[in-house]
């Protein structure tokens, strides 16, 4: 009886002790945290300079496509577009002197998918736009889009554009009619999948020998382990199937393909290198814009995957203390957390550390 007791006893003591453990580094974890800025929701585009200041005369327009699905499949799992990576590219082609339409399959208001920890800046801008809102909630039908009038168009990624981009006559047509007439095509991580199953006059597939980047196998499979039985094909795979030679980044990392006429992104954080691809490729010098936050994060964790630890805090220090500029602790803790899944604790612990670094040189620039 005695010997139970002791038995229990350590057991008890065990769980404490993990349990204590877990209550420190999540203090930790949150110490390397910034404060949340209240001010995010009330951004307005006529306050980011970067749109409103030195604005080119009108240079055209561009047409952005979303997805009309809000479910993934017999999932019952809800999904849309992704709404950083419509805002992002929005901007970045209006400040480019670009007007910019939003069609989706059904037209109408489609749905969209807000991820509270990415939203930024310009993401809370674009909901309190009423222009960029009224052209979002009354997108035109694609059957409806009359190609002639747009200088290039913008497929946009969200996992509801796997179920509704793929075999859609219109979206086949307007690529056509694109690829015809030497204009633009972008899009990015789910995007892509407007590409699967068209035929150019030739009878060859229009993604035949071609670069692109979408949404990875492994970054599906991470997020979604079950994603094979959810969704109708892995995109990489289906790309590749039809004759893409594909460019695979570094997990949930910036990377973007370009052949000729066709840009793509690999993720979200693939957006901004995107659009402006896309505005180069027509012909014009995009505006300067100011790196944000999450694109130096970005430059820091390519650092350490391609370097080492200590190569990221040298890009750390050069942000900061060099380009007086600022590093996204959230999204190096983010990727920490990715680590762990992936079962890599050296390396979530190194990129905490390093976001102990960038916090540290950050409070004392």
């Amino acid at each position: 009886m005695f010997k139970k007791y002791k038995i229990i006893k350590w057991i008890l003591t065990t769980l404490s002790l993990i349990v204590a453990i877990l209550i420190v580094i999540g203090i930790y974890i949150a110490s390397l945290l910034p404060a949340v800025d209240e001010t995010l929701v009330h951004s307005r585009a006529s306050d980011i300079t970067y749109i409103t200041k030195d604005a080119p005369a009108y240079r055209g327009k561009i047409l952005a496509v979303v997805t009309s699905t809000d479910t993934m499949g017999t999932s019952g799992k809800g999904t849309g577009y992704e709404l950083t990576e419509l805002a992002r590219a929005y901007y970045v082609f209006k400040a480019n002197g670009f007007d910019v339409d939003v069609a989706s399959p059904l037209g109408g208001k489609p749905p969209v998918v807000l991820d509270d920890d990415d939203m930024g800046i310009f993401d809370y801008a674009f909901l309190n736009d009423s222009i960029a809102q009224s052209k979002t909630n009354n997108s035109i039908s694609l059957k409806d889009v009359n190609p002639e009038i747009y200088e290039a168009v913008y497929f946009v990624g969200g996992k509801g554009a796997m179920f509704d981009f793929p075999n859609n006559r219109f979206i086949q047509s307007l690529i056509q009619d694109f690829h015809k007439n030497n204009k633009v095509i972008g899009a990015v991580c789910h995007g892509p999948a407007a590409f699967v199953n068209i035929t150019l006059d030739d009878g060859q597939s229009f993604l035949k020998n071609k670069q692109v980047s979408s949404f990875t196998n492994k970054e599906e499979l991470l997020l979604i382990p079950n994603a094979v039985s959810i969704f109708p094909f892995l995109l990489q795979d289906e790309l590749i199937s039809q004759g893409a030679v594909f460019n695979e980044g570094i997990m949930y990392l910036e990377r973007i393909s370009h052949d000729n006429n066709v840009i793509t992104g690999q993720n979200p954080w693939s957006v901004w290198a995107m659009a402006e691809a896309m505005v180069k490729q027509i012909g014009y010098t995009p505006k300067h814009r100011a790196i944000t936050a999450e694109e130096n994060a970005v430059k820091v964790l390519f650092a350490y995957e391609t370097k080492g630890k200590e190569d990221a805090k040298a890009a750390i220090k050069q942000i900061v203390q060099g380009n007086k500029q600022s590093v996204s602790r959230s999204l190096l803790v983010d990727h920490s957390a990715v680590s762990v899944i992936q079962g890599d604790l050296k390396k979530s612990y190194d990129l905490l550390s390093l976001a102990s670094y960038a916090k540290d040189i950050e409070f004392d620039k």
